[in-house]
């Protein structure tokens, strides 16, 4: 069985953002909440090359292209933020998440649920507009229908 582009480009997300942010714990830099926005990078990428290759492949229509790329970055923050549920218990649970940077989202203290849910609602956020930009992008590239 050969695995879609989107789900391979999701799982590139979820190990490469695994990685920074495990290289950050390990540097002791991840209470750096400016850090934290180069993940960006990783799904821009990740989006950018599933649309590539629908593009070379000859998909040109904008919803089956919105619909890929979405697919791409919700598998991406979806394999993350449960990765960071997993690693956070692993790291001491509630204990963990309170050493991370209180200028995430919220002040205060969050339990490791609120964290995880703030931060998947906010990576869609972030999916989307990576999403709806580069679709554009590629878009532009083509006669209107």
């Amino acid at each position: 069985m050969k695995v879609k582009k989107e789900i391979k480009n999701g799982l590139f997300i979820f190990i490469s953002i695994g990685t920074y942010f495990l290289l950050m714990d390990f540097l002791g830099l991840s209470n750096i909440f400016y850090l934290r926005l180069i993940n960006v990078f990783f799904v821009l990428y990740a989006v950018n090359d599933t649309l590539k290759s629908r593009v070379a492949h000859g998909s040109t229509k904008f919803l089956p292209n919105v619909r890929a790329a979405l697919t791409t970055s919700i598998v991406g923050v979806g394999l993350s933020v449960i990765g960071l549920l997993i690693y956070s218990y692993i790291r001491g649970g509630d204990v963990y998440i309170h050493t991370l940077s209180e200028s995430f989202l919220f002040g205060g203290h969050p339990s490791i649920n609120m964290y995880c849910f703030s931060l998947f609602f906010e990576g869609i956020a972030s999916s989307v507009i990576v999403t709806l930009l580069l679709v554009l992008y590629y878009n532009d590239k083509f006669a209107a229908d």
